[in-house]
């Protein structure tokens, strides 16, 4: 059973919190289909935030582009498919380590980078940045 109150209070409704705390001391039969739609608008209002805090992430990201793993070709690059994968679960961030993909042009360091910064985002909650190197080389100078 789903504790409305406490998901009222976890999304910031407090009024709303105080209107059904109201209404269920009034009694159970007039709070039965009540019951039913606020569930309904609280799993929407989830749902909503996620992918509304998804599409600003991806934005304050500045990806060059959108890519994922899935479509990364393993066998036309170098690089290690079970690394990737290992890295791809971003346990190195937990750790507070750096990653650092070094190649020639056309190798898919951008790509990787990418996928793993989309991967960050949609599937770990992560807050991202891209940069290339002469942006951050240049960021860092300005410091």
């Amino acid at each position: 059973m789903r504790d409305l109150m406490a998901e009222l209070k976890e999304l910031r409704l407090h009024g709303m919190a105080t209107a059904w705390a109201e209404l269920t001391a009034q009694g159970e039969s007039n709070t039965a289909s009540s019951k039913w739609l606020l569930e309904h608008l609280l799993e929407q209002e989830h749902t909503d935030r996620a992918m509304r805090s998804v599409s600003h992430q991806m934005n304050m990201a500045k990806l060059p582009m959108h890519r994922d793993l899935a479509g990364f070709d393993f066998s036309a690059s170098s690089a290690d498919a079970r690394l990737i994968s290992e890295l791809a679960s971003l346990a190195f961030t937990d750790t507070a380590q750096n990653v650092v993909l070094i190649g020639g042009p056309g190798t898919g360091k951008t790509h990787l980078a990418t996928a793993l910064a989309v991967s960050g985002i949609t599937r770990h909650g992560k807050r991202v940045r891209f940069y290339s190197t002469v942006d951050l080389v240049n960021l860092l100078e300005r410091e």
